[in-house]
């Protein structure tokens, strides 16, 4: 099936989260269930078009700027770009990011999360990459599912979501 064709289902709260294991910036695997199990936390599992490119950077620096709270309430922050680790792992030092970035080149777990397909983007209809965030609980199921979100002022509005505002 062609990317321009696919249309993917969205998550809702209560849906399984779909499982998953993405090369990070620095080389390593990382697998949501490995996230889950390392202490009953909570994910912020959060999906992005491009390192480096202006929104995306804003909102990066967002959940780096308020990674502390999120830390201390138990939740982990997760993002998730089709970049290579590589450019990842340039975006990470120029912006000082101190949460894992994953890269998912095939977009096959931006897909699962229905984070890839019909976006508009000036005004035209394209196939890319949908701006969502997902809080996932320790069992695994999806809490929150935002969509096409902004990536200015968002990560407040998930912070009021989780009670840390």
């Amino acid at each position: 099936m062609s990317e321009s064709s696919e249309s993917t289902a969205r998550l809702r709260p209560g849906d399984p989260a779909p499982e998953f294991t993405l090369t990070a910036a620095d080389g390593s695997d990382v697998g949501l269930g490995e996230v889950l199990a390392s202490g009953g936390k909570r994910v912020v599992l959060y999906f992005y078009p491009a390192a480096m490119t202006p929104g995306c950077t804003t909102e990066a620096c967002d959940f780096r700027d308020n990674l502390r709270g999120f830390e201390d309430a138990g939740v982990t922050v997760l993002g998730v770009s089709p970049d290579a680790p590589e450019k990842l792992a340039q975006f990470r030092e120029q912006e000082g990011l101190t949460f894992p970035l994953l890269s998912d080149p095939g977009k096959e777990v931006l897909r699962a999360y229905g984070a890839f397909g019909e976006k508009k983007n000036y005004g035209r209809v394209v196939q890319g990459v949908i701006r969502s965030t997902f809080v996932i609980d320790p069992d695994g199921t999806v809490a929150k599912a935002f969509y096409n979100v902004k990536a200015t002022g968002h990560v407040e509005r998930v912070k009021r979501e989780l009670g840390l505002a």
